[in-house]
């Protein structure tokens, strides 16, 4: 976590060290650029599926709002009346076989934290594969459904996409603006040209080129009781421990924060593997975490372990903009 955290800091502060990478950061570029290029050109096959597939992605190592943001489209599309399907690479999931179907009583290490934690709150039909294509294929063949939204996979040509959006952390940014391994990005900044929208994740308004969206906090869930209880709950000054294991700890931190609570921050790793032994800490103080990873705690926790759930709120003009997308790729359906 400290060498993470050390070049996580030098991607976005920057530090001198870096112009020694530049040498790989070009062989990466030509490596990602070619790739596209021989899927743009049809010289790699892409599958296209026969209904609409929306990217959900970003071209920045590290968490920008991926899974909120999946969950606010699986609302918004299903309050349209459409029959959504989700797949997933399912990061760290053992499953039996590929593809798999992943079921709310699945366990975090079968399923993978993300997709477990979408069934959980959403109940929609999900497939985790590695390769999309695959997923999106087995999903079909399982049930009828109008949309396929796929969490994250921009970089997964294979399957032909209908719409991508991709998604900014506002406060972060892109950092040094370099492709890997010498700053934080995946593809270089000119790939945001060819991305139908780009989402600013912590941004109150919408900006250039891109939306504006927002995880808003809205209640305190226990992991064992599965009480809910409202963000008042806690008394402003309350101190608590707060455990994130996500792409970046300081953001859940600092909205625990805002909440007016005193939050001993214990950061993880992306996608860590808890255990009660790992999340015993002194003074003895309520513990609040992410629900990514409360997905994984259950199991073992105690009574005062609450996560804190947050819905994405996108701004209005992002919201009217996919309604119209909407319309688009499903004239047959008569969006509204």
């Amino acid at each position: 976590m400290a060498l993470a955290d050390r070049l996580l800091a030098a991607w976005y502060d920057g530090h001198p060290a870096l112009a020694l990478l530049r040498p790989l950061e070009l062989l990466y570029r030509r490596v990602v650029s070619r790739k596209r290029a021989r899927f743009l050109s049809g010289e790699s096959a892409s599958y296209r599926a026969p209904v609409p597939v929306i990217v959900v992605g970003n071209i920045t190592v590290g968490g920008t709002g991926k899974t909120p943001m999946i969950l606010w489209l699986i609302d918004h599309c299903r309050r349209q009346g459409l029959r959504v399907g989700v797949v997933s690479r399912g990061y760290g999931a053992k499953p039996a076989h590929l593809p798999w179907r992943v079921e709310a009583g699945h366990s975090a290490e079968q399923a993978g934290d993300e997709p477990l934690l979408i069934v959980q709150r959403t109940g929609v039909p999900l497939m985790i594969d590695p390769d999309r294509s695959r997923a999106v294929q087995a999903l079909l063949a399982s049930e009828p459904l109008d949309l396929i939204l796929c969490d994250d996979g921009m970089q997964h040509y294979r399957l032909a996409r209908d719409l991508e959006l991709v998604l900014i952390d506002a406060a972060r940014g892109l950092g040094n603006r370099r492709c890997l391994p010498a700053g934080p990005l995946r593809e270089p900044v000119e790939r945001l040209q060819d991305a139908d929208a780009v989402l600013y994740n912590g941004a109150r308004e919408d900006r250039d080129g891109g939306f504006a969206f927002q995880l808003q906090p809205s209640a305190l869930v226990n992991l064992r009781s599965g009480e809910r209880q409202p963000l008042d709950y806690f008394a402003a000054g309350q101190a608590l421990h707060a455990v994130a294991g996500i792409g970046n700890p300081q953001r859940f931190f600092n909205t625990l924060l805002g909440l007016n609570w005193q939050p001993v921050p214990h950061p993880f790793a992306d996608h860590a593997q808890f255990s009660a032994e790992a999340l015993s800490f002194s003074p003895a103080l309520p513990l609040v975490m992410t629900e990514k990873d409360a997905v994984k705690c259950r199991a073992f926790a105690a009574a005062d372990w609450w996560y804190l759930a947050v819905e994405a709120v996108p701004s209005a003009a992002f919201v009217s903009w996919f309604d119209r997308q909407l319309v688009r790729l499903l004239p047959a359906r008569q969006q509204p």
